[in-house]
């Protein structure tokens, strides 16, 4: 058993905006043939949202998903078809058991799932191209095609893996720790 999370490291990131186009085109092609926008985020159908802060000075925030040890999400809804997939520990969406009722949407404290207004169904990190090359030992979308290496992707227990070495030796922050629900979204401010 692995324990995936994730590592956007902010003092790399270009701003170039790769991963935000690699999630909607992988992702959510249909959407962006049709010209079907995130209606929650206001930007290209994708999991990634950019954020904008200026708390002291001004910086730029690409976030997902926070992969929650303790997720809110899982916590509301009320078919299980929100879930923690034991074999990866990543928080995913069985579309079979969902009623599209929202309650992960609005319990979401990092505001990273949006409804699909094609399917009306929620939707998040990962996504299912996201999550088939996973399984296959790649990358996710977002972290394979940065070209600056600001995303990471991988075993958070394992300690000779890339993202857990990063974590080691790096400052890092998660957002909203104090909430309880374990993040595994990790951020180098830059």
């Amino acid at each position: 058993m692995v324990r995936y999370g994730f590592l956007y490291d902010e003092s790399k990131c270009i701003a170039c905006m790769a991963c935000v186009v690699a999630c909607s085109t992988n992702n959510y092609g249909d959407h962006m043939s049709e010209n079907i926008p995130n209606p929650y985020w206001g930007t290209l159908a994708t999991n990634i949202r950019v954020v904008i802060t200026n708390q002291g000075r001004p910086e730029q925030l690409l976030l997902s998903c926070q992969q929650c040890e303790r997720a809110p999400c899982v916590e509301v809804c009320p078919t299980g078809a929100s879930y923690i997939n034991k074999s990866t520990g990543l928080v995913e969406i069985n579309y079979e058991k969902c009623i599209g009722c929202k309650a992960c949407v609005t319990a979401c404290p990092y505001n990273a799932r949006w409804v699909d207004p094609i399917k009306m169904l929620p939707m998040k990190c990962m996504g299912e191209a996201c999550k088939a090359r996973v399984e296959k030992g790649e990358q996710p979308f977002c972290v394979a095609v940065c070209p600056a290496e600001a995303r990471l992707f991988g075993d958070l227990d394992d300690p000779n893996s890339e993202i857990s070495k990063k974590i080691a030796s790096t400052k890092t922050t998660r957002l909203k720790e104090a909430l309880g629900t374990e993040p595994k979204f990790y951020i180098v401010r830059g």
